[in-house]
């Protein structure tokens, strides 16, 4: 399946999720529209990583588009995760590094990323390592007022060298 994956190099985007007081977020390289009437689109996330956790409680996911300036941004939320803590024991906060917004429900909704959307979470469906979540829109936005004039989208090529903070082995 190799020569066809690397031959893959669609958009990343960073979902974040709000439940229970937490916050968690993640760069996702498995996404992708599933339905246009009614819109429907799925997100992958990781067993291992704590945006699952959180998401697995939450109502609404966001999931915000990447553009090529934002490199910096993919590296925090693909390099770094929430599992671990600083030196006075407190967990790591992402958000506190990030520009963001609380959409609805609370969900953070990153500032200054080309487009953005909040979904009511549908469903669940269990892939093995990582679990799908089936999103229908509820609110969207993006920096430039619509359209396909936001510059190129950051991609899986640009991101492949980040270390996940949560490798699957």
């Amino acid at each position: 399946m190799e020569p066809f994956l690397d031959r893959l190099d669609h958009p990343v985007y960073v979902v974040t999720a709000e439940a229970d007081g937490e916050r968690a977020g993640c760069l996702v390289g498995f996404a992708a529209q599933c339905s246009i009437r009614p819109a429907r689109f799925m997100v992958w996330l990781s067993k291992v990583n704590r945006t699952y956790r959180v998401a697995r409680s939450a109502p609404r996911l966001a999931v915000h588009l990447l553009g090529r300036d934002q490199y910096a941004l993919a590296e925090l939320f693909g390099g770094e995760t929430g599992d671990d803590v600083d030196e006075d024991g407190r967990r790591v906060d992402k958000f506190a590094r990030a520009e963001w917004t609380p959409g609805p429900s609370g969900v953070p909704v990153l500032d200054g990323v080309p487009a953005w959307f909040v979904g009511q979470v549908e469903g669940h469906v269990d892939a093995g390592d990582h679990v799908g979540f089936l999103l229908a829109p509820i609110a969207s936005g993006s920096r430039d007022g619509g359209g396909r004039t936001g510059g190129e989208p950051l991609r899986l090529s640009d991101v492949s060298h980040i270390a996940a903070g949560h490798p699957v082995d």
